[in-house]
């Protein structure tokens, strides 16, 4: 089990989801699971602690606060574990200029994967002689 796995399964843990859910999430089997909760006390007493303090800066939070004590806590640990994002088959995208595919969560109307490919778009260069540019 990889370190992005087991940290999957502490967040997972930590929302509330049961092993046979988390374990279809991520394609594990069951008792690899279980067997990482059960080593590493991610029980339901450890869970309904965590939910008393925020992610980031371990903070007690307060109340109507559910997960972060601030925006600015929430930005910097979503910012940290890119990975747990949820990817959805409509936020794929292929960008404009270079064809790769790459995801957008944040707005639909999103063409390009990077900066260097938005200019060399607009200035009709390969990202490659872009890059050749930038350094």
């Amino acid at each position: 089990m990889t370190a992005i796995e087991k940290e999957k399964i502490r967040y997972l843990r930590s929302e509330g989801l049961g092993y046979k859910a988390i374990a279809s999430r991520l394609g594990v089997s069951v008792s690899a699971v279980k067997g990482f909760c059960q080593r590493n006390s991610l029980n339901g007493a450890v869970i309904e602690n965590m939910k008393n303090i925020c992610r980031q800066c371990g903070k007690p939070l307060e109340v109507g606060r559910k997960k972060f004590c601030s925006d600015r806590c929430r930005s910097t640990w979503w910012s940290n574990h890119t990975y747990l994002y949820q990817y959805k088959e409509e936020d794929k995208r292929a960008c404009a200029h270079c064809g790769c595919v790459f995801y957008s969560f944040k707005s639909k109307r999103r063409k390009y994967c990077c900066h260097p490919c938005y200019i060399a778009a607009r200035s009709d260069r390969s990202p490659a002689e872009e890059e050749e540019k930038l350094t």
